[in-house]
């Protein structure tokens, strides 16, 4: 029989009510305890609404009175009690008779694990696991600060490769461990960024569509196995980015939706609460109870399972009520405006909660508006994030790369314009999961041309990522040029690296990321507009780029030129900021990625000839298709 028992203390219900409480998730879902000599079950949820709580599990035979649980009387709307002799791997779920009487069986919005899809019930679980990081967590913001290097690998979890003897099978976490880690490791990307791990009933959604916000989907193993492969990582000197979905949750019958027959956590008027998009609700951001939800949840993933970030989903759709709306389907709020202001108290309360948590981690936005402070913080005005998606970069960068390079010289300010407003944001530059998506092609198909032209032109996108300032980030596949765009059902193409050409772009991207990595000029002041200088922004005739990157040294400036055409341009003067010895240290064209070799050997004395307004310059060869990166020898 169940037995009055919590866990709750006067002061956590305060804070509960008054949306302060950032760890829910050690109060509330299902806690195996010692309660008066006995091991069992403490259950808790938050049902203010409903007439009866009771739990349907299998120790009882999914009976839905037989384990009732008791109303707390302090106006918490929480149901608990203590059940005896129930233990970890217990399936269960809430049975809730509403106050109109529906009867609702509902999963735990706390619990740790889930049964594996289609079935839908709640596992009692634990996450105690014995962390073997601590070396990785004692100095991570040297790894996570945003004037170090940081580099992305995007990972949809499901789709990054399958079992080859049968490819319907997921990778566990544990088997994922041995092959994603070394390979992001050899590809040099500091970090890895996973597409949404938590519960999600529908596979299609990518994990978007989320169900279980505290537990790993269980498709791929147990939480365990989840920290372990973190752990891996961490080993590796690799830092692990989560993607975080605060913005909306799917309507299925089990899940949060009206969870105790009402619209518990998604906003009950239908012009805030639902969305046109994706057909899903949207939490209600007005609502104490619905925060402490949301962010004990992000904080449970730090603080949990050792993630080193969040990537939040969707801010534009939190941060607009008229977001994807037509006129009439909206309702401005107090001011008259159309901006979200419960949503936007709420996405800087959770910025504040984690960085004051978690000092040495970081939240990235993924927004696509002109929203103005996103990445500046909370006391500044701004919604306090780490970083926010260049999203404009992204869109402009592809548009001018799909052009014929004998067009291009027409659209050259469509390449340039991101710099006008680079450094009022701490811009990440995403070549994302969704432009290779419904029909967009991949990344390497939208490059014109004739095969060597697309694959040129591909390293030379890549190669104006690593040297344009912001972080960077890069779905799976496009670090290989994958053929085909992404499909989530199957794996991606990796037997292209048999060809020459395919292992040109993947040795392209090994090349960048160590350059990145190794070359201050490059990431130290990448937000910072003392980072980045223009030689010639503007030769649209010919279509070439020239500019410097500067770190906090003057000797470790890197000159940067791109040749967007395909014409060898032999004898191009360029100035230089110092008088010396130039280098080159990276050609884009090189023969070892696939290039045709056209190569600026040996050392280039700099003549005191003016140029691009410098005392200093050189005279070099610019490849096809190509970025060249020079450096001072010292």
């Amino acid at each position: 029989m169940p037995e009055v028992y919590s866990r709750f203390t006067d002061f956590d219900i305060a804070l509960f009510k008054s949306g302060k409480h950032y760890k829910l998730y050690e109060k509330l879902g299902s806690h195996v305890v010692e309660f008066k000599g006995v091991v069992g079950t403490y259950f808790a949820v938050w049902a203010p609404n409903a007439q009866t709580v009771s739990v349907i599990a299998n120790f009882n035979g999914w009976n839905k009175t037989s384990t009732p649980l008791f109303p707390r009387w302090d106006g918490s709307g929480i149901w608990e009690c203590f059940v005896p002799n129930v233990g970890v791997g217990e399936t269960y779920k809430y049975y809730i008779k509403s106050s109109t009487g529906e009867d609702l069986e509902k999963a735990d919005p706390f619990a740790l694990r889930w049964e594996v899809p289609p079935s839908t019930a709640s596992i009692v679980a634990d996450t105690y696991y014995e962390w073997k990081d601590q070396d990785w967590m004692a100095t991570r913001l040297d790894h996570n600060g945003i004037n170090k290097p940081y580099s992305v690998y995007e990972v949809h979890f499901g789709s990054w490769a399958r079992n080859v003897e049968s490819p319907d099978e997921f990778y566990t976490y544990t088997q994922m461990a041995e092959r994603l880690v070394p390979y992001v490791k050899e590809m040099g990307f500091t970090h890895v960024e996973l597409m949404p791990i938590m519960e999600h009933p529908y596979y299609p959604s990518w994990g978007y569509q989320i169900s279980g916000f505290f537990a790993a989907a269980s498709r791929y193993g147990t939480p365990q196995e989840l920290m372990f492969l973190i752990e891996e990582f961490h080993k590796a000197g690799i830092g692990v980015i989560l993607d975080w979905v605060p913005s909306h949750f799917p309507g299925d019958a089990h899940a949060l939706y009206k969870f105790d027959g009402t619209h518990l956590y998604e906003h009950a008027d239908v012009r805030k609460g639902f969305h046109p998009d994706w057909k899903s609700y949207i939490f209600n951001y007005g609502r104490n109870e619905v925060r402490a939800f949301l962010i004990s949840n992000a904080l449970f993933w730090l603080d949990r399972y050792h993630a080193d970030g969040l990537r939040v989903d969707a801010v534009a759709s939190m941060l607009y009520l008229d977001y994807s709306r037509n006129q009439g389907e909206w309702e401005p709020n107090q001011y008259g405006g159309n901006e979200n202001l419960e949503a936007i108290s709420f996405l800087k309360e959770f910025n504040e909660a984690v960085y004051s948590h978690f000092p040495d981690v970081q939240t990235i936005a993924e927004e696509s508006t002109s929203f103005t402070g996103v990445s500046r913080p909370v006391y500044a005005g701004g919604l306090g994030f780490g970083m926010k998606w260049m999203m404009g970069w992204m869109h402009d960068t592809i548009k001018y790369f799909s052009e014929d390079p004998i067009n291009r010289k027409y659209h050259h300010n469509i390449i340039t314009f991101s710099l006008i407003y680079a450094f009022t944001e701490n811009f990440m530059l995403p070549f994302s999961h969704d432009e290779v998506v419904y029909g967009k092609g991949s990344m390497l198909r939208k490059m014109p041309g004739d095969e060597w032209q697309q694959f040129a032109n591909l390293r030379l996108m890549y190669g104006y990522m690593f040297s344009h300032p912001g972080t960077k980030l890069l779905f799976m596949g496009a670090e290989f040029g994958q053929g085909d765009e992404w499909n989530f059902q199957h794996s991606l193409q990796w037997h292209l690296l048999q060809y020459p050409n395919h292992l040109g772009i993947q040795q392209t991207i090994k090349e960048l990321n160590k350059l990145y990595r190794s070359e201050p000029a490059l990431y130290e002041l990448g937000f910072e507009h003392t980072g980045f200088e223009w030689l010639d922004g503007g030769n649209a005739n010919d279509s070439v780029l020239v500019y410097l990157r500067k770190g906090k040294n003057p000797e470790d400036d890197i000159l940067v030129v791109l040749n967007m055409t395909p014409v060898v341009r032999n004898g191009q003067r360029t100035g230089v900021p110092t008088r010396g010895n130039w280098a080159q240290i990276f050609n884009s064209d090189d023969k070892k990625y696939w290039g045709s070799g056209v190569n600026n050997d040996g050392v280039f004395k700099s003549e005191p000839e003016p140029w691009h307004g410098k005392e200093q310059s050189i005279v070099i060869t610019l490849p096809p298709l190509s970025v060249v990166m020079f450096k001072r020898q010292r």
